[in-house]
């Protein structure tokens, strides 16, 4: 059974730690074992069939690894050290699976340089953490970009992966980290990854399907915990998620902006390339900087939300209360 205390340690460590970046960094090297087999497996003449089953083969060696091996190793400290030492190492693992810190922090130095007026800087620093073009963006691109990748990384930056741990333990947090990263990497929509980055972007729906919905109705909450319009979010929620091209994302985006008062989506450009996204959420407000603020606000007291209501049921779990 996963110690209650497991989520809001973790939650503690990522706040004093944040993501540190390193090569040894449980996501860092899970990226590399996925750019190995991408070499390896990825052949452009072969058939579409032969590229989704090499993807298979891919998903599956990745998942297997990453499962096993954060299994093999906490098993093994249960071994080296005491009880309250493995709560605190797993915790400190858990933390690296999440990012509520480091989602917080890259939209708020963001909106520090909008509110300076150095929007060069701005525009480079959203091309960090976002895909799309940023060089001509002006400050109310640059926040719907900020906004849009904070409220669509509450889930599989946060939500996801404490959802899984409260299911599976410290293991299947990091399996599920795994199935992000494989997303982020190959499970694109062009030539090149179309077929073989088609079963890993399967499964990332898959696990996003449940943690997705959740967070829809804790941005609700929240919204309503923070003075925001929780209505509005519901009603976004209801009426533009499904617009999205992910069954997933559109949840939170939708909701974010309902929250706000917000519009997000519109036209993007990826490569100088023009890509129309439908709009989520109704237009109360003029984007503006401190809509940032507000976002990063919303993460964390969504993950706090979570984080609370499952050390709860964690703990209840524990104390097997319904036994006479």
């Amino acid at each position: 059974m996963v110690p209650a205390w497991l989520y809001p340690l973790s939650l503690l460590f990522d706040t004093l730690i944040g993501d540190p970046r390193s090569r040894l960094h449980p996501v860092a090297l899970l990226g590399s074992l996925i750019a190995w087999l991408e070499g390896l497996l990825l052949v452009t003449g072969d058939a579409a069939w032969q590229k989704r089953l090499k993807g298979a083969v891919l998903v599956t060696v990745v998942l297997a690894t990453a499962y096993g091996f954060s299994w093999l190793l906490i098993r093994q400290l249960a071994v080296w050290f005491n009880p309250t030492a493995v709560l605190l190492l797993e915790a400190v693992l858990l933390s690296f699976t999440i990012s509520p810190r480091s989602l917080a922090q890259a939209g708020l130095q963001i909106r520090r340089s909008l509110l300076a007026g150095d929007i060069a800087d701005a525009q480079r620093q959203v091309g960090m953490i976002v895909g799309r073009d940023t060089h001509n963006l002006d400050e109310r691109e640059i926040t719907r970009a900020t906004v849009e990748t904070m409220a669509e990384n509450i889930v599989d930056g946060i939500i996801s992966p404490l959802f899984y741990a409260w299911l599976g333990g410290v293991p299947l947090a990091v399996l599920y980290r795994a199935v992000n990263t494989m997303d982020s990497m190959i499970a694109y929509r062009n030539a090149k990854y179309g077929d073989f980055g088609m079963v890993a972007a399967r499964v990332d729906d898959a696990f996003n399907y449940i943690p997705a919905r959740v967070t829809g109705l804790l941005v609700v909450i929240a919204a309503g915990l923070l003075g925001h319009d929780a209505a509005g979010a519901a009603r976004a929620i209801w009426r533009d998620a499904a617009k999205h091209p992910s069954p997933n994302s559109g949840i939170s985006e939708a909701g974010v902006a309902g929250a706000l008062g917000i519009q997000l989506g519109g036209l993007n450009y990826y490569g100088g390339i023009a890509s129309q996204r439908a709009t989520m959420g109704t237009p109360h407000q003029q984007l503006r900087a401190a809509h940032i603020g507000q976002a990063a606000q919303l993460v964390y007291a969504v993950t706090l939300l979570f984080c609370g209501l499952i050390t709860i049921l964690g703990y209840f779990g524990q104390q097997r209360w319904w036994v006479v």
